[in-house]
């Protein structure tokens, strides 16, 4: 055989080679890039918050300690295996009782919810009679503040009465705090007409009280369409 067809021979090995070379590289890319973590969060409703995501392969990765959090659940370990332990639907962490440190019912009891939003209602009627009045130019009379503030404190009564869980309790004590601002601001406008000092029309659009009353009616709002406790510093 010829030197030309030894020559042949090696460029074909040659180009072979490259080829090789070439089809592992463009494969090593393609699983470098099948392999890349894509991120995306995880939403779990009626939760708040949410968990980062990792996807490698099509398949989604979340941390199951932080997923447990998130969820109100417990996670435990028995062997090998790894427990997550999440409360059935509807159900709620037991609240504490901050006396006897025994769990206590939870949630607000329908009671209480009715007659609290019958004193919201009541506070509301009193606060935009006061700014109807201010509005218009009419003085703020004892007379029929008094009205008011009557129905305002029996109402209130009434839902101290049913007071049965953690939750009540801890929202009774927020639509206390909205009925005494509401009285002191209510005071605050009498003695303005007593002593005939002049009270703006505009006077309560910016006037900070008036607006922490506003912003803790939201906010006990709130808390019964959730029909879950928060302790609005508004309230305070």
């Amino acid at each position: 055989m010829g030197q030309g067809f030894w020559e042949h021979l090696m460029l074909r090995g040659i180009l072979i080679i490259l080829l090789v070379l070439t089809f592992l590289s463009s494969l090593s890319v393609f699983l470098m890039v099948r392999a890349a973590p894509q991120s995306r969060t995880l939403v779990l409703a009626g939760h708040s918050g949410e968990l980062p995501v990792v996807e490698i392969g099509g398949r989604s990765y979340v941390d199951v300690e932080a997923l447990a959090r998130l969820a109100n659940g417990s996670l435990s370990i028995r062997g090998n295996q790894i427990v997550l332990t999440l409360p059935s639907p509807g159900a709620s962490t037991p609240a504490m009782n901050l006396e006897t440190g025994q769990p206590g019912a939870s949630g607000f009891s329908k009671a209480f919810l009715k007659a609290g939003i019958e004193e919201m209602e009541v506070i509301r009627e009193w606060r935009s009679t006061l700014k109807n009045a201010i509005g218009q130019g009419f003085p703020v009379t004892e007379n029929w503040v008094d009205t008011y503030r009557a129905r305002a404190e029996q109402s209130l009564r009434l839902v101290s009465l049913e007071i049965s869980t953690d939750y009540d309790r801890s929202a009774f004590e927020l639509l206390t705090n909205e009925f005494k601002n509401m009285r002191k601001l209510s005071d605050r406008l009498v003695e303005a007409g007593k002593g005939r000092v002049y009270v703006s029309p505009k006077s309560l659009d910016d006037d900070p009280l008036d607006q922490k009353i506003l912003k803790c009616a939201h906010s006990l709002a709130a808390m019964v369409a959730n029909n879950q406790f928060v302790d609005y510093g508004s309230c305070h």
